[in-house]
């Protein structure tokens, strides 16, 4: 028999090694002989063949000729040719070279040589202690290689190991121990095979499809996404594994996978399958899916969704239904911060949907690549036809009266409502089915039977004569999407996405939406999403993130605070320092004006002095809150902070009668102190550029938010 190892391997010396050194080496492995239960003929021959080597190795004459042996047959291997230094040993010492070629950390052909030796015609005799040593050695064999696979990344190479050393040992129905010690080594690789074989190519299909059904093994293990039945794998590793593994995986399969798992009774799992079809209906201009995704999210009853739904009825271009469903869902805190977003109640309803979509729907797709882009969304083609025919479709199964015609109905008649007053709400709705409720004395225009949504409009010719209402409907349409393109191109042409107050204070069937948002991918863009929105765009999350981050330069004015050496600053044109501010349309010079007093008063405040200017005549109430919180928690402390800014550069970078934009370069440094003066922690000074938008309140311009600039 051979071994693929020569002496010095085998032995565990290296080809330095002087003949003393050997002489030692050998008697400490004779020392250590293993202890896993080998029979005494087996530790016998392992001890006969490290003599051989020892005396080889420590012969002088013996051990040149042996290697310039392993010369020849390095220059061999340098040629091209297959050249493996090997052993022949005995068949009688089989056992215990194997052993030591395991020894000497090759386990991989251990257990390959160990498996042919238990098959026919090589297998040894039942029961005898050659079958139990070379079993033995084979769950060994495969454990070692296994892991060496495991250390290497290559964890479907080490299941498929494992794998064979379970067959084997059951077929020959011998080390239960071995077999239990294998079967949990791939118990606990379970996870990583899924992350190998998704990680793949899309092209790899055959993989990628078992890697799935890894997946749904491990998910029912667990009990489902919420179960905790899988005591070696807790929450606390299960999701960040499903936030890696959500990156794998198309669009289509997270709809598929989700769908299953929402059947099977979990409610999470209907949430994601919902954010999985919105994002690939945005994605690829398919409203319908759209359409499944709120009726899926909506039919699930649960409570807090609202502004979700209304983000999903928003792109779907039903107005109304969407501003009230976001005004029922929405906490005070996102109700404010969508009516600082334009004069428009649409304006916050859109900036909301736009960093919804960007934010926590089009993350965490391997096959979605698209922008949370609301005007190119409400200009397609497709997206158009898709609501104006479903339009269509709910217009046939309820009244419809122009405004015309109620105003002539006399005191009787119901109150006027368009189509979009007859989307519904929740699949509950006797609309939802789209059957028409029942006619009503008095109603022009009502159809006389109910109509089914699936039938076509083509199959309606003569519409236009039986229906005296359509072209006061069509008007409503344009007129609608007219409103949509004009919200999403003007209001949100600089959308402010440094802050997402998205309300996440939502229990979906016991299992809060921040489940899901710990099984979200991190996006790359920004930061985690806040649970509350952030005043003073700063990210509120359990770790303080640095000011580099935010962008949220917590400074004040401080002429000469210029570094050695540093380009000269853009001197501030001269202003009148009239605050507050209530001209209609104000200069740069006033507007920077205003901004460099936020910065001094803020600075002030934070000190512990009195502004020159009160923070309220200058900020919005959030920009306020938050220098007061930290003043207040500085105190508390017994801490100080001193902060210093300088407005080198201001810019309007666009500008409407209720809200300006400016791109400004300070230089900005911090340090704070503890009760004796000593110094905690500093920034030390350098340049930022941020973006800062002031709105109109009233007649009063107020600091509104800032970010930093991209």
């Amino acid at each position: 028999m051979e071994l693929p190892i020569d002496h010095f391997r085998l032995l565990g010396v290296s080809p330095a090694t002087d003949g003393q050194t050997v002489l030692r080496t050998l008697q400490q492995r004779l020392d250590r002989a293993p202890d896993q239960g080998f029979t005494h003929e087996t530790l016998q021959a392992r001890a006969d063949l490290l003599r051989n080597s020892a005396d080889l190795l420590s012969d002088d004459r013996h051990r040149t000729a042996y290697e310039a042996e392993l010369t020849a047959l390095s220059a061999e291997g340098e040629g091209g040719q297959s050249a493996i230094p090997a052993l022949e040993i005995p068949n009688s010492k089989e056992v215990g070279g194997l052993l030591l070629l395991l020894e000497a950390g090759q386990a991989q052909e251990a257990f390959e040589k160990a498996s042919r030796g238990l098959q026919p015609p090589q297998a040894p005799a039942l029961g005898s202690s050659r079958e139990a040593d070379l079993a033995l050695l084979a769950g060994l064999a495969c454990q070692g290689a296994a892991e060496d696979y495991r250390q290497q990344r290559r964890y479907e190479a080490a299941a498929r190991v494992l794998q064979q050393g379970l067959q084997l040992l059951q077929r020959m129905g011998q080390q239960p121990e071995q077999r239990r010690r294998l079967d949990l080594a791939l118990e606990a690789l379970l996870p990583y095979r899924v992350l190998d074989l998704l990680s793949r190519d899309l092209s790899a299909s055959l993989e990628r499809n078992e890697g799935l059904q890894l997946l749904e093994q491990l998910v029912r293990r667990r009990g489902g996404l919420e179960g905790e039945s899988d005591a070696a794998f807790p929450a606390s590793e299960f999701q960040p594994f499903f936030k890696q593994i959500r990156q794998f995986l198309t669009a289509q399969e997270q709809v598929d996978l989700f769908s299953r798992w929402a059947e099977a009774g979990s409610p999470l799992a209907d949430f994601l399958a919902s954010i999985a079809l919105t994002a690939s209906g945005f994605a690829q201009r398919k409203p319908e899916r759209l359409q499944a995704a709120y009726g899926r999210l909506a039919g699930s009853g649960q409570a807090g969704v609202e502004p979700f739904l209304a983000c999903q009825l928003l792109l779907l271009g039903q107005i109304e239904p969407a501003q009230a469903l976001f005004e029922q869902g929405a906490d005070p805190a996102l109700r404010q911060w969508a009516n600082e977003q334009g004069e428009e109640p649409l304006a916050g309803l859109c900036a909301y949907c736009r960093d919804w979509l960007e934010r926590e729907v089009l993350p965490g797709f391997r096959d979605i690549e698209a922008d949370p882009d609301l005007e190119a969304w409400f200009a397609d083609r497709d997206v158009q036809a898709y609501v104006e025919q479903q339009d269509r479709k709910r217009a046939r199964s309820a009244p419809l009266h122009p405004p015309e015609a109620a105003a002539g109905a006399g005191a009787g008649t119901p109150s006027t409502q368009s189509s979009l007053d007859a989307m519904p709400l929740w699949p509950g709705d006797p609309l939802a089915s789209g059957l028409a409720a029942p006619s009503q004395p008095g109603q022009s225009g009502a159809l006389s039977e109910p109509l089914q949504p699936e039938e076509d409009e083509d199959d309606w010719p003569d519409l236009a004569l039986g229906w005296p209402n359509l072209h006061w409907q069509d008007l409503q349409l344009a007129e609608r999407w007219a409103q949509l393109r004009t919200s999403a191109a003007e209001l949100l042409a600089q959308p402010p996405s440094w802050v997402l107050p998205l309300a996440v204070a939502v229990t979906l069937g016991g299992v809060g939406v921040g489940g899901w948002l710990a099984l979200r991918p991190k996006p790359e863009r920004g930061q985690p999403i806040p649970v509350l929105p952030a005043p003073d765009g700063t990210v509120q999350t359990g770790a303080k993130p640095s000011p580099a981050a935010t962008g949220a330069p917590k400074a004040a004015a401080s002429p000469g605070a210029g570094a050695p050496g540093a380009p000269a600053p853009t001197p501030a044109p001269p202003a009148p320092r009239n605050l507050p501010l209530t001209v209609a349309k104000p200069s740069s010079a006033q507007l920077r004006s205003l901004l460099e007093a936020w910065l001094a008063a803020k600075a002030a405040v934070l000190a512990g002095a009195t502004p020159e200017h009160p923070l309220e005549q200058l900020a919005r109430s959030a920009l306020v809150g938050n220098v007061e919180s930290q003043r207040r928690e500085n105190a508390s402390r017994g801490e100080s902070e001193t902060v210093t800014a300088e407005v080198r550069d201001f810019s309007v970078t666009s500008q409407t009668p209720q809200r300006i934009e400016a791109e400004v370069t300070l230089r900005y440094s911090d340090a704070r102190k503890d009760a004796n003066g000593k110094l905690i922690a500093s920034t030390p000074e350098g340049e930022r550029r941020n973006t800062y938008v002031f709105a109109r309140d009233g007649q009063t311009w107020h600091l509104a938010a800032f970010r930093a600039s991209r």
